[in-house]
């Protein structure tokens, strides 16, 4: 039998599982609310109750409030990063660069954090743009920048690749041009100069003399490439004073192929196969003492991987938080009775059934936690919205936090528990003495 239940469990969509599992988790709260109003309308007095003390109760609302709000925001928030890094690196299929640390290579070419690594030689990029199976092999040539946005060194076949066409302008043609990212600091028809060194090591006035043009601006891709400044791998090349790629029968050249005995070399190569196998044995054929390839999506995975831990932190973090407001909610609840003792008592002095006066608290306490949960899953997004703004705007990962199906359990999970801690508080009342609640 449990065969088959596993099996039939596994031939469901995961949507229809995350939806049956939401319906698991509320069908205590359901249940209970079917078990204790039944056959009884206490509703108009347990909202008459809620409204005669109603600052209290927006109090508690609040609180419930608070806390669900905590939970929801840290899953959202946590998998929105997880997914804004994964389609940063989306288009980087492949990259090869010196022997070394994958995460600085990750961080560097990918994400444009300054790093100081070594260069591939022309031969080995060659190699790589010669290769049968290579469909695009794109150098990329950091360390300049203006503005605080980096200048990058590349080629035409690299900036369609990432961004697809040119939301404005052209592509660079001439060594003295560039393409903005979305958000770069320049715009078309705008000249500057390159700043030597990126951050705290800025050299100004050290390529003084190369102005560029910006030609062009890209795309949104969701990546700190939309504040980078594109320009042609030739450029930096040159105004480091170095050969600019070419022989000099080609002085004035851009894009590949590179003369391998006038490349100066590049930190990093992006390299693109059409077919998703090739990736894999280029990885292999370049993965050697002299190069290192990887997929910057394997790395992200393991570092996401790594990083499971403090997720699994943070979600125990916000389930200890909840079980700590749900104790003290039900402790709330218990003394928020004591404000309208009279008016229970005096309902049982006329007769009232103890089961009517027992499901009167209950709803009072479901409807304070049904107000704070619905607050409590709006305050979530809210916050989660505002810091996944402060966090694009840091790193220019484009982090869009949004409510999925974990968020739901975890509020079906908590109302359904608080409301079955609420049965206590109305047990207690009915437990208290008539006659001295009626003298008050």
């Amino acid at each position: 039998m449990p065969d088959i239940l596993s099996d039939w469990w596994n031939l469901l969509a995961p949507g229809v599982q995350d939806a049956l599992w939401f319906a698991l988790l509320f069908a205590p709260a359901l249940l209970t609310g079917v078990a204790v109003t039944r056959g009884y309308r206490p509703y108009g007095l347990a909202g008459a109750m809620l409204w005669r003390f109603r600052w209290a109760s927006l109090l508690f609302a609040l609180l419930i409030a608070t806390s669900i709000g905590i939970g929801v925001g840290l899953i959202a928030q946590e998998r929105a990063l997880r997914q804004g890094t994964a389609r940063a690196a989306e288009k980087f299929d492949l990259v090869v660069s010196a022997p070394g640390s994958e995460v600085t290579m990750l961080m560097a070419a990918v994400y444009l954090q300054p790093s100081d690594v070594p260069l591939l030689s022309g031969e080995i990029y060659d190699q790589i743009a010669g290769h049968p199976d290579v469909a695009l092999a794109a150098p990329i040539a950091f360390g300049d920048s203006h503005a605080g946005a980096p200048v990058v060194g590349t080629t035409q076949a690299f900036i369609a690749h990432l961004a697809g066409d040119l939301l404005e302008g052209r592509a660079f043609a001439d060594p003295r041009e560039a393409v903005a990212g979305f958000s770069a600091p320049v715009a078309p028809g705008g000249r500057f100069t390159a700043d030597h060194g990126i951050g705290d090591a800025v050299e100004q006035g050290a390529h003084a003399g190369h102005e560029y043009t910006v030609v062009g601006r890209m795309r949104r891709t969701g990546s700190p490439w939309d504040r980078a400044i594109l320009v042609p791998v030739e450029a930096v090349w040159a105004v480091h004073g170095l050969a600019d790629g070419h022989a000099p029968e080609n002085a004035g050249r851009l894009g590949p192929p590179f003369d391998p005995a006038y490349f100066p070399g590049t930190p990093a190569i992006l390299v693109h196969a059409e077919a998703l196998w090739a990736n894999y044995a280029l990885q292999s054929e370049f993965t050697r003492a002299d190069t290192m390839a990887f997929f910057p999506g394997a790395v992200l995975a393991r570092l996401h991987g790594l990083l499971g831990d403090v997720r699994r932190i943070m979600s125990v973090l916000a389930i200890v938080t909840q079980m700590l407001v749900a104790a003290g909610v039900l402790t709330g609840l218990v003394i928020l009775t004591r404000l309208f003792s009279r008016q229970l008592a005096l309902l049982r002095a006329l007769g009232a059934e103890r089961r009517f006066v027992f499901a009167v608290v209950w709803c009072v306490a479901a409807a304070l936690v049904a107000v704070g949960a619905l607050l409590g899953v709006a305050l979530g997004l809210a916050a989660a919205g505002i810091i996944s703004r402060i966090v694009s705007a840091r790193t220019e990962i484009l982090i869009e936090a949004s409510l999925a199906w974990p968020e739901f359990h975890l509020v079906a999970a908590f109302v359904s528990a608080t409301i079955l801690m609420a049965l206590m508080p109305a047990a207690i009342v009915l437990a208290r003495p008539v006659v001295p609640d009626l003298r008050g």
